[in-house]
């Protein structure tokens, strides 16, 4: 019998690549809001019920960066609370547990990129409640895969991609932060990736030893400016209208959550023990521009 997998938040970003790249293992259901609502987590044990999943994927969190501010308990309950609770139910059903994290839960005073054994210390309510969310996990813990990723982004949904593709197109010039250094990942690579792990981890003949944090981001390091830079060169020049990409500080962008300054993750537990390894950002972008981006099909981007 083929193994079931239940994705949680199967319309974001990651979730939505998810539900094609799991489907060679077995079969997938994915779920979303309004149908649950991790805010109120029970209401997923009906569902988990009826599908008895081998992995629950926890693509689903409360990412408004900015708001979590000002709303401290809604980023709580759906970051902190709601991966307890379903590290709880995976144990409990002899399941895996596969949830998403992120590089907020560091403080960026690092000028070497983040192991796994680097203790958080997160500068935002949002990176706070991400942080209290692994550790609350890892405290149930049960067949568990951790992965923190960084700067994630795609053809589709909101992200940093297709706010620069608009802007490109629209503004005359952009400024972008030229302070803040990571590692812009694909949402498609880190599905893929996920796949594949979860892939060994179903077949190990001793799961357990798998289970962890893991950092997975692609290759290279990156500013803000950078990224969008090499975006921006993407779109044929008659297509532009932003003449230029003009870098900034940080203080001259401020915003609500604080970010730290530098987010670059170290993989190289992923590929010590999965034996996976992200591309450089530089030719993941170049990959994501030769898809079609979602609202941009008519631009002739080039890869």
């Amino acid at each position: 019998m083929l193994p079931h997998f239940l994705v949680i938040g199967c319309r974001g970003q990651v979730g939505w690549e998810l539900m094609r790249t799991l489907q060679p293992l077995g079969r997938v259901i994915g779920v979303d809001f309004p149908e649950v609502d991790l805010a109120r987590p029970e209401s997923l044990r009906p569902c988990l019920d009826e599908v008895r999943p081998q992995a629950i994927v926890n693509a689903a969190a409360y990412t408004a960066v900015d708001r979590a501010e000002s709303e401290p308990e809604a980023a709580r309950r759906l970051n902190a609370l709601a991966p307890g609770f379903l590290a709880e139910e995976a144990r409990r059903r002899g399941a895996w547990l596969v949830h998403f994290s992120t590089d907020y839960v560091f403080d960026g005073a690092a000028r070497r990129p983040y192991t796994e054994d680097v203790p958080p210390n997160p500068l935002s309510t949002y990176g706070r409640t991400k942080a209290e969310g692994d550790a609350a996990v890892q405290q149930v813990g049960g067949r568990h895969l951790i992965f923190r990723l960084c700067w994630v982004y795609g053809g589709r949904g909101q992200n940093f991609l297709r706010t620069m593709l608009r802007l490109a197109t629209t503004r005359d010039e952009l400024h972008v932060v030229n302070d803040q250094h990571g590692c812009p990942t694909w949402s498609r690579l880190i599905a893929e990736a996920t796949a594949q792990a979860l892939a060994q981890a179903l077949r190990a003949p001793e799961p357990d030893t798998l289970a962890g944090v893991y950092h997975l981001a692609c290759d290279g390091v990156a500013t803000w400016f950078e990224f969008a830079r090499a975006i921006w060169e993407s779109v044929p020049a008659e297509a532009r209208r932003a003449a230029r990409v003009t870098p900034i500080a940080t203080a001259d962008y401020p915003t609500p959550a604080r970010r730290p300054a530098w987010s670059v993750l170290d993989c190289g537990k992923l590929e010590r023990v999965f034996g996976l390894r992200l591309p450089h950002w530089r030719t993941a972008l170049r990959l994501v521009l030769e898809t079609p981006v979602e609202g941009f099909e008519t631009l002739a981007l080039k890869p």
